[in-house]
């Protein structure tokens, strides 16, 4: 994906649920992942960023616990 977050390769979600049909028929991956942009209302990388430190790797981009 061009321009998608810089931290993609690094995220625990986006690994772990990228093939995941219910992940991706709630569109988290389009939603927070697809551009730099759309990452700012992640709040896997908000933690990320305030912290130093990746959240668990079944939150979701919304703050929710898969």
């Amino acid at each position: 994906m061009a321009g998608e977050c810089e931290l993609i390769n690094k995220c625990g979600f986006f690994l772990n649920y990228k093939g995941n049909t219910e992940v991706l028929k709630k569109g988290w991956i389009q939603m927070y992942c697809s551009s730099k942009e759309k990452s700012m209302k992640c709040k896997r990388k908000e933690i990320r960023l305030k912290t130093g430190k990746p959240p668990a790797d079944n939150m979701a981009p919304t703050g929710k616990m898969l």
